[in-house]
C-alpha cells in the first residue's frame, strides 16, 4: 500500500511539474508575442514618422522650387547661344551662366575641384543641368568645407575656386546666378533645389560624367 501511495504521489508531483512547465511555456509565449507586437508597433510607428518627415521635406523642397530665389540674376535663355566652339569665348559675366562652349563638359557628378577650371567646359556642364558653386579668396575655410560637403552629396553639381568673381560665394546655373556671403545662407539650398536639373536646363539628363576632369 505504501508503495502504491508513493507511486501515486510521484505521479501527482510529475503531473504538477508538467502543468507548471506548460504554464511557464504559455506565459513565455505570451510575453514573447506581446514584446514582438510592441516592437513591431514601434517600428511601424517609427517608419511612419520617417515617411512623414520625408514627405514633409519633399513638399518643402517642391514649394521652394516654385518660389523665386531672392537676389538671383537671370539672363534671357534665347540670347544664350549653345554652339560648340574651339576658340576662346569672352563671357559677359563671371562666372559665366551660358553661351557658346567647349564640346567637352566638366565632370559634374558631385565633383569638387581644388583648382580653377575652364569656363568653356563648365558652361557645357550648366547646359546639362548642373549647378556650379564657386568662391573667391574671401570665403572662409569653414564655408568652403561646408559647400564641398554639400556638393559631394548632390548629383549634377561641381565646385571650384574662381578668383575674379565679384561675390564671395556664387552659384551658377544655365541663365541663373546667385551671390551669397555665407554657406549657411538658406538660399544656397533653395538655388540647388530649384536649378539642379531644373526647368532652365537646355539638355536635362545629359551626362555629367565621362567628360573633363575625372576625379
Amino acid at each position: 500500500m505504501a508503495s502504491k501511495s508513493q507511486s501515486a504521489e510521484r505521479k501527482a508531483r510529475i503531473e504538477s511539474m508538467r502543468r507548471a512547465e506548460q504554464a511557464h511555456e504559455r506565459r513565455s509565449r505570451i510575453i514573447t508575442i506581446t514584446v514582438s507586437a510592441v516592437v513591431v508597433a514601434g517600428l511601424v510607428g517609427f517608419g511612419a514618422v520617417i515617411l512623414n518627415k520625408e514627405s514633409d521635406q519633399k513638399e518643402q523642397e517642391q514649394a521652394a522650387a516654385k518660389e523665386p530665389v531672392k537676389g538671383e540674376k537671370s539672363w534671357d535663355a534665347k540670347k544664350l547661344t549653345r554652339n560648340h566652339v574651339t576658340t576662346a569665348v569672352k563671357y559677359p559675366m563671371k562666372p559665366p551662366v551660358g553661351g557658346d562652349h567647349n564640346q567637352v563638359w566638366m565632370n559634374c557628378d558631385r565633383d569638387v575641384y581644388k583648382d580653377p577650371i575652364p569656363d568653356m567646359n563648365a558652361v557645357h556642364s550648366l547646359e546639362h543641368g548642373a549647378v556650379w558653386v564657386t568662391y573667391n579668396d574671401k570665403a572662409s575655410e569653414a564655408d568652403v568645407k561646408a559647400l564641398s560637403d554639400k556638393v559631394e552629396k548632390t548629383s549634377y553639381t561641381l565646385m571650384s575656386p574662381y578668383k575674379d568673381q565679384a561675390g564671395t560665394i556664387m552659384l551658377s546655373a544655365w541663365g541663373k546666378q546667385l551671390t551669397v556671403d555665407k554657406a549657411s545662407d538658406p538660399r544656397v539650398d533653395q538655388f540647388l533645389t530649384k536649378y539642379v536639373q531644373g526647368a532652365q536646363t537646355p539638355e536635362p539628363g545629359a551626362a555629367c560624367t565621362g567628360g573633363m576632369g575625372a576625379q
